[in-house]
């Protein structure tokens, strides 16, 4: 908006004296105090220093999602800056850890999670810059011919006055309307401007000096100027200093803008009277430096405490396993978050305090890295003594030398308990080789030895028992409990002879039925008597599918993350959603069955 109303011209009649010397004292005694410069000089409450990459992202995505986003840019760059920064050092700190593990720095290759996010919002940030610039220049153009008819209006008024005319009244509101005309394009401001206060000076010599006039026009400003100084008196008790002194920034516009001229007597009174309500709100800068002050040695004594606290975990006292560096992990990230959170510290210490949590931040990486380096040779080693086992157990796992195998087959499985870890990609495999060279033994162990001592007609009879027991239950209280039981005692008893394996079908037939009855979820049983082999490899199956299910889950949980706005009301989000439910229910069905049939198994 103009705000210029002074007449840069020098004015001859009595009406233009008397504001061009009222413009020149004002600017006399704004030479004293430039309170304008000095309010913008003060230091941010909340300097973007002190914020988190996600906050100054979120900073970011606010900005763009205004509707008048293009007139922050200056914020906005600021706040891109500083994430870039944050980008920056984060990705350096990576490089420093790669080679740290003895890595070639010319194979370093990491994108940073943010990086992408951050991109997109400086792409929709440029687009809406564009659209602003288009409406900006729009809105010049419509200012322009808006004050060109205000200037016409002006010219009108002494040119072509009607008789009758309220001078006062129209030339009020030809100053209010220039007042609140829009901003116009800076290379037409000059000569527009020179151009008002050109037909400004012709009018005011029509006057020819019109007392009337000028008494009400300096009237009206003196109200004015009582006003800015009754609101400055308010400030004096404003218990936020840096409110008080914004707003007593905007007085001092509003005095030079809109409440001159007024009448001689009261020039001087009033203008010392609103410098020295100002002085003394001018002076309160000092309470404002000191509670910066205050809170700043606050925040420097809190993030000291946090680097300390780096310096304990990165050299513990005792010696330490993966549960101490996992927590460890999970204790460094959130005194990282804590530390960028906390507010700013004296300047004077802030470089060196920044200095010293990253190279500590640095050494706690450097020795959990040491660790988990020797860890894993600890782990090489015991690969190699858990592969000597299962050589070991293959070997004698078809041997029917009972007194002398089976001793040692227990005494293998004990060594394998006291082995330490493997490297993950290897134990699932070693596990599953060992298990079933142990298994192969046990089970030819129970073939033989069963085969001499059950006895499978009192077997059938006894299953023949429990199914006709199971028959009898229906959908009572306690009904669940009772079929669990019968189902137990089934599957501890032994083997029944060939020509009435037809029990088991019918058994599992009735047990299938109760189930269905009882509305429970259960596992199909093993209506085709599957070995416990094939019960292995359909739980190694499943166990797979859920490693596949738990995958995706986390996935769609990471893309939901993304969105600022983040609720299932959200459209975008919906069909999301609803893939996330359906997976989580496939993946809980899943487990179900997968706990039925290790029950089944160990049974």
């Amino acid at each position: 908006m103009i705000t210029e109303t002074g007449n840069p011209e020098n004015e001859e009649n009595k009406v233009s004296l008397d504001e061009s010397q009222n413009n020149s004292e004002q600017n006399h005694h704004h030479d004293d105090i430039d309170y304008e410069a000095e309010i913008e000089a003060l230091p941010e409450e909340n300097p973007i220093e002190s914020l988190s990459l996600d906050q100054i992202l979120d900073e970011l995505e606010k900005i763009v999602n205004l509707k008048d986003a293009g007139s922050h840019s200056r914020k906005f760059q600021q706040l891109r800056d500083a994430a870039n920064l944050h980008i920056h050092d984060e990705i350096e700190e990576k490089k420093h850890q790669y080679t740290e593990e003895g890595n070639d720095e010319a194979n370093f290759s990491y994108q940073h999670p943010k990086a992408s996010r951050l991109s997109a919002l400086v792409n929709i940030y440029k687009e809406k810059m564009d659209d602003f610039h288009k409406k900006q220049e729009e809105e010049h153009s419509k200012n322009l011919a808006e004050r060109h008819d205000i200037i016409e209006r002006l010219k009108n008024l002494y040119t072509n006055t009607e008789a009758g005319t309220n001078l006062f009244k129209a030339i009020r509101e030809i100053k209010e309307a220039w007042s609140n005309a829009g901003q116009v394009a800076k290379s037409e401001f000059k000569n527009l401007n020179n151009n008002y206060f050109h037909h400004l000076k012709m009018f005011n010599e029509m006057l020819d000096l019109n007392k009337e006039y000028l008494e009400q026009e300096y009237s009206h400003n003196l109200e004015k100027r009582n006003h800015i100084i009754d609101r400055a008196k308010e400030l004096l008790n404003e218990p936020l200093v840096q409110k008080a002194l914004n707003e007593l920034q905007y007085l001092h516009k509003l005095w030079k803008e809109e409440a001159e001229p007024v009448a001689e007597e009261f020039r001087e009174k009033t203008w010392e009277e609103f410098k020295d309500i100002s002085q003394k709100i001018h002076e309160r800068k000092s309470e404002l430096f000191a509670n910066l002050e205050k809170d700043q040695e606050a925040n420097l004594a809190k993030k000291t405490e946090i680097i300390e606290e780096l310096k304990k975990l990165a050299s513990p006292s005792q010696n330490v396993n993966h549960n101490y560096w996992q927590n460890a992990i999970k204790t460094v990230e959130n005194l990282r978050l804590e530390f960028l959170k906390t507010g700013s510290v004296p300047k004077k210490v802030s470089n060196q305090t920044w200095t010293d949590f990253k190279q500590n931040l640095r050494a706690f990486n450097t020795a959990k890295n040491s660790f988990y380096k020797n860890l894993k040779d600890s782990q090489i080693k015991n690969l190699e003594t858990k592969l000597a086992l299962i050589k070991t157990a293959q070997d004698n796992m078809l041997s029917e030398d009972w007194e002398t195998i089976v001793p040692l087959f227990k005494k293998l499985q004990e060594d394998w308990k006291h082995v330490g870890h493997v490297p993950r990609s290897q134990a699932n495999k070693v596990w599953d080789e060992f298990r079933e060279a142990c298994n192969t033994f046990f089970k030819n162990f129970r073939d033989k030895n069963n085969a001499t001592t059950d006895n499978w007609k009192d077997n059938f009879k006894n299953k023949r028992a429990l199914l006709d027991q199971l028959k009898t239950i229906s959908n009572e209280e306690g009904s669940i409990e009772k079929i669990e039981q019968i189902k137990n005692q089934w599957n501890a008893i032994g083997k029944v002879p060939k020509d009435k394996l037809g029990i088991n079908t019918e058994f599992n037939k009735t047990l299938r039925d109760k189930l269905k009855l009882n509305k429970i979820n259960e596992f199909d049983l093993n209506e085709e008597n599957l070995t416990e082999n094939q019960l292995t490899d359909k739980a190694r199956k499943i166990k797979n599918q859920i490693a596949d299910l738990e995958a995706e889950v986390v996935k769609l949980d990471n893309n939901i993350s993304f969105f600022s706005n983040a609720s299932r009301e959200n459209p975008l989000l919906k069909d999301t959603y609803q893939k996330l439910d359906d997976k989580k229910e496939q993946l809980e069905s899943l487990k179900q069955t997968l706990h039925n049939i290790i029950t089944s198994n160990d049974n």
